[in-house]
């Protein structure tokens, strides 16, 4: 028990370095409120900065950390899949989508600013993101660039969380099985999940075939976990602990695993998700510990 505890302490340090390292990261490589046009930069620093897990990033550092890869060129990784998840999440609360005022603990974007404000911060923030993974510090080699670049647009787009979304919206006030409930989430949440580790760990150069089916294994059932916590918490934590507005997806009818499943069943379920995930990075040994122990917070979070 004690080195369990002194493990999560341990976790609890390193995803604190992780975030306020993000916040500096991600501060410096946004553009300056002070320059033209300010509305907009003070509008994406507002909704990028003082805020969230930082989850996506600190997957990233730890696959990279599981190959050995160069944290100064992940560090380039982690901020453009958080710039993806932030641009996301800003046209997400907008009026035409989930309709939400609060995010992270502040009111959204739109009600601070503007509806079209919101708009274009989504598109800055997402073309940022690809201006940061094109950077030259962000690669070993211009093969293995384009094909990080790729792998994010995939995810980013119809085939990944954008479609995902598209299905959530489409899905709402309709029952949905268990499969389709996982396609949407694996598209929705989980493709930038799974590009979180893959290029974390593709910063560190080419994987082989088995590294890659891991990190992939790894990510498609934490990605499927978060999700099913989200559901959780979103049902039994109150707004001020989520940071946004509890209860919203029963309210709006949404699919979600409690419309399958009652509370303990859906615990469970996650639990299961998450040893297959350990079972997976075995093979990186004490190299893959920093993902063990986020698949662990995963299901441990209260928020």
């Amino acid at each position: 028990m004690a080195t369990a505890a002194a493990a999560m302490s341990d976790f609890a340090a390193w995803s604190r370095q992780v975030q306020a390292g993000m916040e500096t990261s991600l501060a410096r490589f946004l553009p300056d409120a002070a320059i033209a046009p300010q509305r907009l930069h003070d509008a994406m620093r507002y909704t990028t900065l003082g805020g969230g897990k930082r989850i996506r990033p600190m997957l990233a550092y730890a696959a990279g950390e599981a190959v050995g890869a160069d944290a100064a060129r992940v560090e380039y990784a982690a901020c453009a899949v958080e710039l993806i998840h932030v641009y996301s999440l800003t046209h997400d609360d907008l009026p035409c989508m989930d309709d939400d005022d609060l995010r992270r603990g502040k009111p959204t974007c739109h009600v601070q600013f503007d509806e079209a404000t919101a708009l274009l911060v989504g598109d800055a923030l997402q073309s940022l993101a690809f201006e940061l993974l094109a950077a030259p510090e962000a690669a070993a080699d211009p093969t293995a660039q384009v094909a990080m670049l790729a792998m994010l647009a995939r995810a980013s787009g119809s085939r990944g969380m954008a479609g995902g979304q598209a299905v959530d919206l489409a899905a709402t006030g309709k029952t949905l099985e268990l499969a389709e409930l996982e396609f949407m989430h694996i598209h929705k949440t989980g493709a930038l999940i799974q590009a979180a580790v893959l290029l974390g760990g593709m910063s560190g150069g080419a994987l082989t075939a088995e590294a890659r089916a891991a990190l992939e294994r790894y990510a498609h059932c934490v990605g499927l976990a978060f999700q099913v916590m989200d559901d959780v918490l979103d049902a039994e934590t109150d707004t001020a602990t989520l940071g946004k507005t509890a209860g919203k997806d029963a309210a709006q009818g949404k699919a979600t695993y409690l419309t399958l499943m009652n509370p303990k069943h859906a615990r469970i379920y996650a639990h299961e998700l998450i040893d297959d995930a350990l079972s997976a990075i075995a093979l990186f040994g004490t190299a893959g510990q920093r993902l063990a122990d986020i698949a662990r917070f995963i299901i441990e979070r209260r928020y």
